[in-house]
């Protein structure tokens, strides 16, 4: 492993100069790494949706082949330019495209993908077919209501569809208290919440698709929500201790969920 798996803790500190800046976004990519550190080097990954590369560049770094691929065109540019690795590739497609090719992987990530979609199902199918046996789907997702999506994405998302006065308004308030609305997940230019997952529809979303859901983790609690936000996100230390906080509290309180997918 190079010196940036390493420095990951359950601790969750942030790797020196690392592209993540949030603890809950570290703590996400030490729950992923924990799935895989033990694997053979040789081991192949898939990311679906990978947006602009976090994870899968990562992943190259502990020396893993990496495949990383997203259908935003602006997202991959942005994925291959900042790639230091010749095992890591970033690819414009659909995996559809992959299961039509016949290739499979040990270990496939969808990482903050599934609430994006209208027919998530769809994408379960294929990446069922492109996931060996033995295979592990490693799954992050929102906790649809959580405090952030019950107290931000909601109210934003009706604001901005129904309120085009007040969107204006809150659009500019945004700006002069230094959100930019953009994320280092992904530059695609349009990353809106059509799916609002619980504990339940997860477990019948994965058995329908052929899963069971075999290790379950938290993200964080109430810390990047408004206006309590505006302060933790400049302060790394109340963040961690937000994501400590979310450990010991129900899922129902946790504001997103890492899961371990196996096929039955």
């Amino acid at each position: 492993m190079n010196a940036l798996s390493t420095q990951l803790s359950p601790s969750y500190i942030l790797p020196e100069k690392y592209e993540y800046d949030r603890i809950v976004d570290v703590k996400r990519l030490y729950f992923i790494r924990q799935q895989v550190e033990y694997l053979p080097i040789y081991s192949t990954i898939l990311d679906v949706g990978c947006g602009n590369g976090v994870i899968s560049r990562f992943l190259g770094g502990m020396g893993f082949r990496v495949l990383g691929v997203d259908i935003s065109e602006k997202a991959i540019d942005q994925a291959r330019k900042l790639n230091m690795w010749e095992h890591v590739r970033f690819e414009v497609m659909h995996a559809e495209k992959l299961t039509m090719e016949g290739v499979q992987f040990d270990v496939i990530i969808c990482s903050e993908v599934l609430e994006h979609l209208e027919h998530p199902e769809v994408l379960l199918q294929q990446i069922n077919k492109l996931l060996k046996e033995n295979g592990k789907l490693i799954v992050t997702v929102p906790n649809g209501y959580g405090p952030r999506e019950l107290l931000v994405t909601r109210p934003t998302l009706y604001i901005r569809n129904h309120q085009p006065m007040l969107w204006k308004f809150l659009l500019k308030v945004k700006k002069t208290m230094g959100y930019s609305g953009t994320t280092v997940q992904s530059a695609a230019d349009r990353l809106d919440h059509v799916q609002f997952f619980t504990r339940r529809k997860l477990k019948n979303l994965a058995k329908g698709q052929g899963f069971v859901i075999t290790r379950w983790g938290k993200s964080n609690f109430i810390e990047d929500v408004f206006p309590l936000s505006y302060f933790t996100k400049r302060i790394p230390f109340l963040q961690k201790l937000d994501c400590d906080l979310a450990n010991l509290l129900p899922y129902f309180c946790t504001g997103g969920f890492f899961m371990v997918w196996e096929k039955r």
